[in-house]
This record gives C-alpha cells, sequence and structure tokens, in this order.
C-alpha cells in the first residue's frame, strides 16, 4: 500500500471506528439475541426457532419490505434528477426548496402527509369527496401515502447530491457539447446522464437503505397487517412478551440483510466505475 493510501486511511478512521463500534455492536447483539445464543433467560443454545416462528408473516413483511422501498426509491430518483437538471437552466429555485425540504424530520412529514391525503384530509375536502369518493391513500391497500411521503423527502436529498455533480464537472461538458451543436436531448443521454449514473447510484442505495429501516412513516401512514420489517420488529421487541425478543431480532436482522445486500451491489457498481479509479 503506497503512502498516499495509508495517509488516506488513518485520516478516516477517527469517523469509521465509531461507526464500526456502534453499527457492528449492535447488529451483532442482534443476530446472537435471533439466533438463540444471548437469551435473556435460560441456557444460550444455537437455533432458527425465532425465524421459524414468525412464519409466512416473515415473508410477507419482507415482500412488503421490498416493495416500498424499491417504489419510493425509483420515485425519489427520478423526481430528484429532474429538480437537479434545473441547474443547467441556471434556475436554483428548486434546489432551494429540496434544501428546506431536507430540515423537515421525516415524522413531520409523514404527519403533514396524513393531513393532507387521509379522506378526511386537506384535498378531500378541496375536492368535495369527504363523502367516500376518495381513495384510500392513506392506510390503503397499496401503501400509496408511504411511498408517496418517502418520495417526497428523499427526491431533496438526490437532488442535492445530483446538483453538487452538475455543478462541478458536469456543466463544462454539457455546455461543450451544446457548442458543437450536439441537441438538449442529446447532450442528456450522451453526456449528462452517464456522467450522473455514479451519484444516482450511490443516492438510490442510500435512499433504498434508509427506507427499509425507517419505522415512523410506516407506523403512521400504513396499514396495520402486513407490517414491514422495520414496524415488525419495534413492535415486537417493545412487546410486553419478552419471549419475543428474539424474532424482533430475527426481523431486524433479515431487513438488515437487505440493505447490506443492496448497499454491496451499488458499491460494486461504483467501484467499476471512473469516479472510483
Amino acid at each position: 500500500m503506497s503512502q498516499r493510501k495509508v495517509r488516506s486511511t488513518l485520516w478516516v478512521l477517527p469517523a469509521v471506528i465509531p461507526v464500526l463500534l456502534v453499527v457492528g455492536g449492535g447488529l451483532g447483539a442482534a443476530l446472537l439475541q435471533s439466533l438463540g445464543l444471548m437469551p435473556l433467560v435460560g441456557r444460550p443454545a444455537l437455533t432458527l426457532d425465532a425465524y421459524s416462528a414468525l412464519g409466512g408473516d416473515l415473508w410477507s413483511s419482507l415482500a412488503l419490505t421490498l416493495a416500498v422501498a424499491t417504489v419510493s426509491t425509483l420515485l425519489a430518483t427520478f423526481i430528484g434528477l429532474a429538480a437537479a437538471s434545473t441547474v443547467l437552466s441556471g434556475n436554483r429555485t428548486v434546489l432551494i426548496a429540496a434544501a428546506l425540504t431536507l430540515a423537515v424530520p421525516h415524522l413531520i412529514g409523514a404527519a403533514a402527509m396524513g393531513l393532507l391525503l387521509a379522506d378526511s384530509g386537506l384535498l378531500p375536502r378541496v375536492f368535495g369527496l369527504t363523502d367516500g369518493g376518495w381513495s384510500e391513500l392513506v392506510g390503503g391497500r397499496w401503501w400509496i401515502a408511504v411511498a408517496l411521503e418517502y418520495a417526497w423527502k428523499e427526491s431533496a436529498f438526490v437532488a442535492i447530491v445530483v446538483a453538487g455533480t452538475l455543478a462541478t464537472r458536469v456543466a463544462g461538458f454539457d455546455e461543450t457539447a451544446a457548442t458543437l451543436g450536439a441537441g438538449r436531448w442529446a447532450r442528456f443521454r450522451l453526456v449528462t446522464l452517464p456522467l450522473l449514473r455514479p451519484a444516482l447510484a450511490a443516492s438510490a442505495a442510500i435512499t433504498f437503505t434508509y427506507t427499509v429501516g425507517s419505522y415512523e412513516v410506516a407506523r403512521i401512514l400504513g396499514r396495520p397487517y402486513p407490517e414491514p420489517l422495520s414496524v415488525m420488529a419495534i413492535r415486537l421487541f417493545t412487546s410486553i412478551d419478552l419471549a419475543a425478543r428474539p424474532q424482533a431480532a430475527a426481523a431486524a436482522m433479515v431487513a438488515a440483510a437487505l440493505a447490506i445486500v443492496v448497499a454491496a451491489v451499488a458499491l460494486n457498481y461504483l467501484r467499476r466505475s471512473a469516479v472510483w479509479k
């Protein structure tokens, strides 16, 4: 390893070590508890009873978590890319709105989305549909309000990340292509989008991972059953039945495994990109 890489590694260690201790310690404790190796009572014994006790609910929660996170991430990425692209035209209004959105906590965002989209919310009153003509956007079958809340909040994050890339080198390449006669769509397809792919991949992976682990939005705007993995884990962990703690750890470990897989795929893609090299 070169001296430059050694020096760079030493600079990031003060930030990496606390994260590894906190995240690694938490994941390790949850894994041991889910496998019966750290019981609250009795002797440790390796078993998968915590996973099998969840039965089909575990699979339905995994499918629901995957669906909500995928839809939310796609919406947030598309909206964030569209908002960030306004930088090329010199309009900063959208980015200022995105920066202000980042300061709003998800808990407040979920409450605002509920007041806006619920059956007795603001929009049904505006359109005069409070007599049952409004679709079940909050607490309905398709988890629409949950996906919209994540898309709204996380699109602001994507827009800020992508706009940072646009403001550095992409704008220069775009201007060069325009000078050579390339049209707006050709510049976006052949110049802007390829250069933005690493930033989009990184921000989309972070958005997906956050959505998998988020609890408050799905708890406020979603249905009681089926429930995402994060809601299942919190419900079981706060149950008065202490025997449910290993099951809560099992649900948390499945959610963590899903997030780690997505992060590994994104990291592998970034390692192959020119930005990493």
